[in-house]
């Protein structure tokens, strides 16, 4: 799991990314929430979705969700700060497939309480691009 010591901001571009890969956020997640790059794979989607929630993005975590189960804005809690991020299994969701699951933990704390979100999320292609679908909450 990977930590997170501080709260991240968009210019943090030489710190390890928050989605937990060995990669600085310029090199993993930044390209995709800049709309420079698409997510290749629906993890790599989830992991950036995650990121966006450390960073409070809303705007990208919109803009890659269906729209068919999108919401109309999204409020993100800026007293909850997300700490880590575990990937605990993943199906389909490659370059050879249109849609694929990310089943994943993600860790935070709230009002100086940690916990955990677990959930199993649906991903598909929209107009060749991974969009998240809608999730499961599949245990804490």
């Amino acid at each position: 799991m990977s930590q997170m010591p501080r709260s991240r901001t968009k210019s943090d571009s030489v710190a390890p990314c928050p989605c937990g890969r060995e990669q600085s956020y310029a090199a993993c997640c930044g390209p995709f929430h800049r709309g420079g790059a698409a997510a290749p794979t629906a993890e790599r989607l989830m992991r950036s979705r995650y990121s966006a929630f450390v960073m409070l993005d809303a705007a990208y975590l919109l803009r890659t969700w269906h729209p068919t189960t999108r919401p109309a804005s999204l409020d993100l809690d800026r007293h909850q700060r997300w700490t880590g991020l575990d990937i605990l299994g993943a199906t389909g969701g490659s370059a050879f497939h249109q849609e694929g699951t990310v089943e994943f933990r993600a860790h935070y704390v709230h009002d100086g309480q940690p916990d955990s979100q677990q959930e199993l999320s649906r991903f598909v292609r929209a107009d060749g691009q991974w969009v998240y679908l809608d999730g499961q909450n599949s245990g804490s």
